[in-house]
């Protein structure tokens, strides 16, 4: 069994890489000597790029054993693929696979992001989790966000919360990993370097945020070369991220929240770089040297329920993703039947006790809402027809007995939570298994790109509630971590790893888990059917969003038992993967949301 820290030589490891580092004094020689700096957001067309290898193909599924990666790209995918090859573990090969996606998904990730890492540990068999959320500022009262648009919000230095990335992924490798932040960060600072071949998500997501990226001199001159978004087809380099990541390897997270970066960052969110003559009202934001000294990434206890006799693993609050997905599930158990019009109004309940129990703040009932008295006394509310709107939250007090007579609540609605992030899945040869969930929030965050340094600043701050909300939660408040609907999910069977999964997609995040699960053990659906079915997600709000697929399938029906059904085109981009038997691994991604995904495995046979 290999040791959690170094089993064998860093050489033996790292021997052959062309990507990873093989030996520090190497290592310390080739972060110094760095290629010289090419402009920002520099692009080729393909047509004219230097001959390369054949590049494989994104496919969404595949089989095989000694490792599995599935992300929603294929860059990170043999990111983490590599590390697991030479030797690396889960943890290694997400770190780098996570690294990599702040490169090529720049708009829903990048190490000014934050996230939450769900773990299973082979040796030890036991999960843990690791919360690397963004904080609020030490000067961010419940009141600092009041009043201002939505819109307004997002753009803005105000929005930025204290970055967690970079600590999560120092603590997680310390604590779970066999490499250094150096070396785990080479695969991403290859592809910054070389470039990558520009896809058509990448040109839309541009292009739609192309209004506001034009307002800030910075993310103009990165990611609108020649002043429109790179062409599709096209090789889009980032040699200033490249370095960032170089300087970021060779002087650890230090760099960032004890030292020049940091001082960078704060003064960028306190004066953004504003584009003369543009009109945007762009509020400063409240960030401090000393908040990023104060941040922790933090070890918290996971979650769990059981369901069907499978234990469920996610991750406690600020993330909401645990408590509700394991709330339904066991509002499912209770009913005699699962359904459509099931699924749906499970998660109705449990949106509604979310949004009334669960934040960062001390004494959220987590053991109360995961308990089966709690679910039994919310699926009695479960008829023939829908509920009415909106559900009334339950009473999670230990005290359950027949179904109480709930009156309809009162509630005001959430601030929208951005419909990006990103969600990668990792197994190694020792069974390790690491769910991971990464945002800067909104596509593209704040729009704000630190001048000379390649990343995009994080719009954490507008997952709190914006108020006036007395009572919330999830109002925001001095170094509190904001509320968010992040859902990595471990499923263990007789304590053996069984499934991961997870998806981006703001709120409906939990909703999609909770489907591709219900998909997979109440509808007897195969993991690859379960992710491609059709998506509908209801979060107690008066309708149900769903994709065309599913209302076709499922509109009559579900119209004549009281839902109001409305279209989403387009809900979640989830990356699961399932033991098989036999140590056989199945990594799946999207077959089609946003471009499709890229499932890889170290070998498809033995």
């Amino acid at each position: 069994m290999i040791n959690r820290r170094v089993a064998v030589p860093l050489a033996g490891i790292l021997a052959g890489s062309s990507v990873l580092l093989v030996n520090p004094a190497a290592a310390s020689s080739q972060a110094l000597s760095a290629p010289p700096q090419a402009p920002p957001g520099t692009l080729a067309p393909a047509s004219q790029t230097p001959p390369q290898p054949p590049r494989a193909e994104k496919k969404p599924v595949a089989e095989g054993y000694g490792g599995a990666v599935s992300t929603v790209d294929l860059d990170a995918s043999k990111a983490a693929l590599g590390v697991l090859r030479r030797g690396g573990n889960a943890i290694d090969a997400a770190v780098a696979a996570a690294a990599t996606l702040g490169v090529t998904e720049p708009y829903s990730a990048g190490l000014a992001g934050g996230g939450f890492i769900v773990y299973y540990d082979a040796r030890r068999k036991k999960v843990h989790t690791i919360d690397g959320r963004e904080t609020a500022p030490r000067a961010m009262t419940s009141t600092s966000l009041e009043g201002i648009p939505f819109e307004e919000a997002v753009t803005s230095g105000l929005s930025a919360g204290i970055p967690g990335s970079v600590a999560q992924w120092e603590l997680a490798l310390r604590r779970f990993g066999t490499l250094s932040l150096r070396q785990a960060l080479r695969p991403a600072v290859e592809v910054a370097s070389k470039g990558f071949t520009v896809d058509k998500t990448f040109h839309d997501q541009t292009a739609a945020n192309a209004a506001r990226f034009k307002d800030f001199t910075s993310t103009a001159r990165l990611y609108l070369p020649g002043g429109a978004p790179p062409p599709v087809g096209s090789t889009f380099r980032n040699p200033e991220l490249a370095e960032t990541y170089r300087t970021l390897g060779r002087r650890g997270g230090d760099w960032l929240y004890r030292g020049p970066l940091g001082a960078e960052i704060v003064a960028t969110v306190k004066k953004p770089p504003v584009t003369p003559g543009s009109t945007r009202n762009v509020r400063p934001g409240l960030m401090e040297t000393s908040d990023l000294r104060a941040y922790r990434a933090l070890e918290r206890p996971p979650t769990k329920m059981t369901y069907k006799g499978m234990d469920v693993y996610g991750m406690e609050p600020p993330s909401s993703g645990g408590t509700t997905v394991g709330e339904a599930l066991n509002i499912l158990e209770a009913l005699p039947e699962v359904g459509q019009h099931e699924y749906l109004e499970a998660s109705r309940l449990a949106f509604a006790d979310r949004g009334k129990y669960v934040g960062d703040i001390p004494g959220v009932p987590v053991g109360e809402l995961l308990s089966d008295g709690f679910a039994k006394e919310r699926a009695c509310l479960i008829g023939e027809r829908a509920m009415p709107h909106p559900a009334a939250p339950g009473t999670p007090d230990g005290t359950y007995g027949p179904c109480p007579v709930t009156p309809s609540a009162q509630t005001t609605e959430a601030a929208p939570e951005g419909p990006e992030t990103t969600h990668l899945v990792v197994t190694d040869r020792w069974g390790n298994v690491v769910a991971y969930n990464i945002t800067i929030e909104s596509t593209g965050g704040n729009g704000i790109v630190v001048p000379g340094r390649g990343f995009l600043l994080n719009n954490e701050m507008t997952d709190f509630t914006l108020g006036p909300a007395p009572g919330d939660p999830n109002l925001p408040g001095p170094g509190k971590r904001p509320r968010s609907s992040m859902a990595p999910t471990i499923v263990l069977s007789d304590g053996k790893p069984l499934l991961a999964l997870g998806s981006p997609g703001g709120s409906t995040i939990i909703t999609t888990v909770l489907q591709i699960l219900v998909n997979r053990w109440d509808l007897g659906m195969s993991l690859p059917e379960a992710l491609a079915a059709p998506r509908a997600t209801q979060r107690n709000t008066a309708q149900t969003q769903a994709e065309q697929a599913y209302l076709d399938r499922y509109g009559a029906e579900l119209t004549g038992r009281g839902h109001s059904l409305v279209l989403n085109p387009e809900i979640g981009a989830a990356t699961a993967v399932e033991f098989l038997s036999r140590g056989r691994l199945q990594a799946v991604a999207e077959p089609t949301r946003r471009g499709g995904g890229s499932a890889l495995v170290v070998s498809e046979r033995r």
